[in-house]
């Protein structure tokens, strides 16, 4: 999928503060900070299939009758299809006035597809026979059986429009429905096994479902009225105007465009639309709602069963035996054939149990439909490259490269994004070329293609304002440093070493290359799931290893803030889709089962104790070279955050001074 959005006006929207963050409950008014164009211009930019908008029309309808519904809406149709995507001419949908004069509010959906499941082309937003519209972006696993030439959102209109409305607060008739496929809508989101966010408009109970998954993995932004712009907004990314500096565009509260936009919290919501008995105003009550799968509450907790070791625990762990080592080596030779599927290890143990859950996680992620098979055929170039990994050099994505290997066909190829602000000297570009060296040891048939995409901080202006407003509402020099490597690693411009021919001296040619991936493979949820940062390693010092947990608690907690919604607008603004394998359900809960000392050893040296399983794991699949290969950041591996320092702070040592990573840039004249 690719991006959604809704806007609702006309609608007196009463949040009840038991969300994140006070807000003003504002009546309607006619100032709009954004456009219903601006909304559909930053979807469009990701290069869907297909986009399109419908407007759910609200009228006021008297009735005695208590059981009737004293609200009545109708569906705008604005072009038979219900795309709107030749609108890069100049054409749009039907803006948010218009509507007559009986008309008393309006929610219009707009839906971006960029369709990696089903065998014919979907567009957004989908609607059923019962006036049910929904706008989706994610991917289903588990929870809900999707073939695998099924589109997920279809699938999941059809299970939706089987849903009660019992959880409403607008719904006041006792539900008679009963038996398998009739819950709630909290009930069968919460037994969704991937990432996600939606919209769904139920039209029997005019209520308006919205939310994104357990851990955030999709982006959802929303505003909350204002007395600046009274409407309810929800968008996958914001509009590049989000930025532009303007002295009128702040309302009496003294907020403006920048902080216009939060990221919903994750869950699932819902807006029961009513009239005010007073003055037969549109009401929209919004609710949180708890999830009601217990074994996804449980992960969410993220409470792991074994924190501290005991002494003879602790003795057990301190070294490996040479015997066990060998044992690993030959585990090692348990591999999965490709494109076969995921098969069981053979080798029992705490390494293996992972290695087979993070194998059938990738495997999840490189199951190509019919559709996305012939996409992929239409971009052939010298070896098509349906799925792309994230490139470091580094543990998380050799592993997740390695396993690509094991899941997917031997005739496509694997594209290995590598990003560089320092040439060839960065440190992951080095890593990056040993890398494939390594992964060419282990998979000699595969052809891996390294494109190696070279970046000046000092060149990149117009790029620097865009994924400003991509990572918005994060806004310090961290955010922007980790936004713009990614965005160049998604967007996959870049050179490849051609190996057929010499390039003199120089060794071999280097051409011009183009990612045509549309999958892109992410290592996010690694380090803190299995103590990777080096804030793990003071916590540990300070607190042992009840200390440790609880740090890796928060930063579970708090990804879906500090990293997924941002990462996710970065890598999707280039028509590609972000999928993390470490952040599977079943890897989650593998990890969590797993005794916190088994995960890593802190007392260990760097490259040996931290995400000490990862290092196993990496063994396992014959990757002997990188399990000692210490953490680094992409913003530091790339050596984007050494010239940014430069750039903004005069030098490293300036910068360091004064933590720079966590320095606000509160408008393009800051940074530019």
């Amino acid at each position: 999928m690719c991006g959604i959005a809704v806007i609702v006006s006309g609608i007196r929207v009463d949040v009840p503060d038991v969300l994140p963050d006070p807000v003003f409950h504002a009546p309607p008014s006619d100032q709009l900070l954004f456009s219903v164009d601006e909304t559909k211009a930053a979807l469009r930019r990701r290069g869907p299939d297909s986009l399109g908008c419908k407007n759910v029309v609200l009228h006021y309808k008297n009735s005695s009758s208590v059981e009737e519904q004293n609200i009545v809406s109708s569906i705008e149709q604005e072009e038979a299809t219900g795309d709107c995507l030749s609108s890069t001419s100049g054409e749009t949908c039907k803006a948010d006035n218009g509507f007559g004069i009986n008309s008393l509010g309006h929610l219009y959906f707009v839906g971006a597809t960029l369709q990696l499941r089903g065998m014919d082309p979907v567009v957004q937003p989908l609607m059923d026979a019962f006036g049910n519209i929904l706008v989706y972006n994610g991917e289903i696993f588990g929870g809900i059986h999707v073939s695998s030439n099924s589109n997920d959102g279809e699938i999941l209109m059809q299970y939706l429009g089987s849903c009660c409305a019992c959880s409403s607060s607008g719904h006041t008739i006792t539900c008679s429905r009963s038996g398998k496929g009739q819950n709630s809508v909290p009930d069968l989101l919460s037994i969704i096994k991937g990432p996600w966010a939606l919209i769904y408009w139920q039209h029997s109970t005019k209520t308006m479902w919205f939310g994104r998954d357990g851990f955030g993995r999709r982006s959802l932004l929303v505003h909350w009225p204002t007395s600046g712009d009274s409407r309810l907004l929800l968008t996958s990314v914001s509009p590049p105007s989000s930025l532009h500096e303007s002295s009128d565009l702040v309302d009496e509260s003294g907020m403006g465009k920048l902080n216009f936009w939060e990221e919903l919290s994750c869950g699932v919501y819902s807006l029961s639309i009513h009239t005010s008995n007073a003055d037969e105003n549109l009401v929209g009550k919004v609710e949180h709602h708890e999830w009601t799968n217990p074994n996804l509450k449980e992960l969410i907790k993220w409470e792991r069963t074994s924190v501290e070791p005991k002494y003879e625990e602790l003795h057990n762990i301190c070294r490996k035996t040479p015997c066990e080592q060998q044992d690993m080596q030959s585990a090692a030779l348990v591999k999965m054939p490709s494109g076969l599927g995921p098969v069981q290890a053979s080798v029992p143990g705490i390494s293996e149990s992972l290695l087979t859950a993070l194998r059938e996680s990738v495997a999840r992620r490189s199951t190509l439909s019919t559709l996305d098979q012939a996409v992929t055929r239409r971009h052939e170039n010298g070896g098509s490259s349906p799925v792309a990994v994230l490139f470091s050099g580094g543990l998380d994505s050799m592993i997740i490269a390695a396993l690509l290997d094991e899941c997917l066909e031997p005739k496509y190829s694997i594209e290995l994004l590598n990003v560089s602000f320092d040439g060839q000297l960065a440190p992951d570009r080095i890593s990056a070329r040993a890398g494939v060296k390594e992964l060419q040891k282990i998979a000699p048939l595969r052809r891996w293609k390294l494109v190696e995409i070279d970046a000046d901080l000092l060149t990149l202006t117009s790029e620097t304002k865009h994924v400003m407003s991509l990572i918005n509402p994060a806004r310090t020099y961290m955010d922007l440093n980790i936004g713009l490597a990614l965005w160049l690693a998604a967007n996959g411009n870049g050179w490849l070493n051609d190996e057929s021919s010499k390039g003199g001296d120089a060794g071999y040619q280097r051409l011009k290359y183009k990612s045509t991936s549309r999958i892109v493979l992410v290592g996010s949820g690694a380090d803190e799931q299995c103590a990777g940062y080096g804030r793990h390693k003071t916590k540990y010092r300070q607190g042992s290893w009840v200390g440790l947990n609880e740090e890796m608690k928060l930063d579970m907690q708090r990804i879906w803030k500090r990293n997924l919604g941002r990462d996710d607008r970065c890598i999707a603004d280039s028509g590609k889709e972000a999928r993390f394998p470490f952040l599977d359900e079943d890897v989650i809960k593998t990890l969590l089962d797993i005794p916190l000392w088994e995960i890593a050893d802190l007392d260990q040296p760097s490259g040996i104790g931290d995400k000490k399983i990862l290092r196993e794991v990496a063994r396992l699949l014959g990757l002997h070279e990188v399990a000692v290969l210490p953490k680094r950041a992409i913003q530091f591996g790339s050596r984007i955050a050494r010239e940014s320092n430069r750039r903004n702070f005069g030098s490293n040592r300036a910068a360091n001074q004064a933590s720079a990573g966590s320095v606000a840039i509160y408008g393009p004249s800051s940074f530019m």
